[in-house]
């Protein structure tokens, strides 16, 4: 009898608890899988979503204010300036008002100056700009076609408004869902109720990275002192802090994660010690036999850290396998809409790599105490035990 067949046979002494203990650990550890995906999701967001050229011009007092249209051709103006595009939250709702997303009136003409990362078909920007009532949007979420007709109904502007689907926005842009339409058919629809001459805010892109903090500081420095003040910074600072309240959220999942791993410390530590006490009597006839304290000790701790190691297998290679599965099935990794910001959610190898660690760690922790325990049993008492 070897000690890896023994330390085997040891943990088939009671198939249904170590079964039961295996799959508490592989869920703890798929758990803690997904949990430390969250950090890398909401990076991944952040990289594909923003361009290090882009710079968003909002009003100083928050996002809710408007700004003057009169901006966006002084802007125009300033030196380093390559493009200049403009968004208005149109705040429409689709169908009933759960269906509520992000949709914006903006300029046609800049969307191949702004975004040109974004990748959109050039023959559907082209039908952007000749459409009166066109629209780009992700379409994913409600399964839209392109000539499809919808209508929004406005939540913010007293108008609903009937939309021409023309063109689609890449999932390479990041954006989960976002749906663009031209501000001169909402200007016409308003010009009965007082009319439209206010912006959301102004998009820029810089022709040179080095020009970017330049174009910042003219931008506020030419509003200084106006009507509305501005506030500019780059896209991903722009992003960071739209997504600011999203960081406690993890945070609060990371903590809840590793509490859940405590928990099954101390199950598998409560495993271990009855496997430990129902086996005083073969401890005390091993040392009898003349069996040292560490090969016992080892033999005891190795139960413990292959019971944890099997369930860190399972639940790791299962989370992986999972995640993967939905990025080649199209559910994840590429913009999805009920996934919101963790449209990126991805499992990467490293990942799946820290969450076995942590199981070998489990299982090792909460088998050194019974384990130690064990191998130090006095044999004197332990064969008193026994007889």
């Amino acid at each position: 009898m070897t000690y890896p067949r023994l330390v085997w046979k040891n943990l088939l002494r009671h198939p249904l608890r170590t079964v039961f203990t295996t799959l508490a650990i592989a869920l703890s550890i798929f758990l803690v899988c997904a949990v430390l995906t969250l950090p890398g999701a909401l990076d991944a967001v952040l990289g594909r979503a923003s361009s290090n050229l882009r710079i968003t011009v909002h009003h100083k007092a928050g996002l809710t204010y408007w700004l003057p249209f009169a901006f966006v051709q002084k802007v125009r103006s300033l030196p380093g300036v390559a493009g200049v595009g403009h968004y208005s939250w149109f705040g429409g709702i689709y169908d009933e008002p759960k269906n509520l997303f992000p949709n914006f009136a903006m300029d046609p003409d800049s969307v191949e100056q702004v975004w040109p990362d974004y990748g959109i078909d050039p023959a559907a920007v082209a039908r952007f700009r000749k459409t009166r009532n066109g629209a780009l949007t992700t379409m994913r979420k409600f399964g839209w076609r392109i000539g499809q007709e919808v209508t929004l109904r406005g939540t913010l502007f007293p108008v609903d408004l009937a939309f021409q689907l023309v063109g689609v926005i890449p999932a390479a842009s990041g954006n989960g869902v976002v749906f663009w339409f031209n501000r001169k058919y909402l200007e016409e629809a308003m010009e009965e109720r007082g009319g439209m001459r206010n912006v959301g805010m102004i998009w820029i892109r810089a022709g040179r990275p080095e020009d970017v903090p330049g174009i910042m500081h003219a931008v506020d420095a030419l509003f200084r002192n106006s009507e509305a003040e501005t506030a500019s910074e780059t896209e991903k600072s722009f992003y960071v802090s739209f997504f600011s309240a999203l960081n406690g959220f993890i945070r609060v999942i990371l903590v809840v994660g590793f509490l859940v791993v405590g928990a099954v410390v101390l199950i598998a530590a409560n495993t271990s010690a009855m496997g430990v006490r129902e086996r005083v009597p073969e401890i005390a006839i091993l040392k009898s036999l003349g069996f040292q304290r560490r090969p016992i000790l080892l033999a005891l701790l190795a139960e413990s850290t292959l019971q944890a190691g099997l369930g860190g297998l399972l639940g790791a290679g299962g989370a992986y396998a999972l995640f993967t599965a939905l990025a080649a099935a199209g559910k994840t990794g590429g913009g999805v809409p009920f996934l919101g910001p963790l449209a990126s959610f991805r499992m990467s190898l490293p990942v799946a790599a820290e969450g076995l660690a942590v199981a070998l760690a489990v299982g090792f922790v909460a088998g050194l105490v019974p384990a130690w325990n064990g191998a130090r049993l006095n044999v004197v008492e332990a064969l008193r035990r026994l007889f």
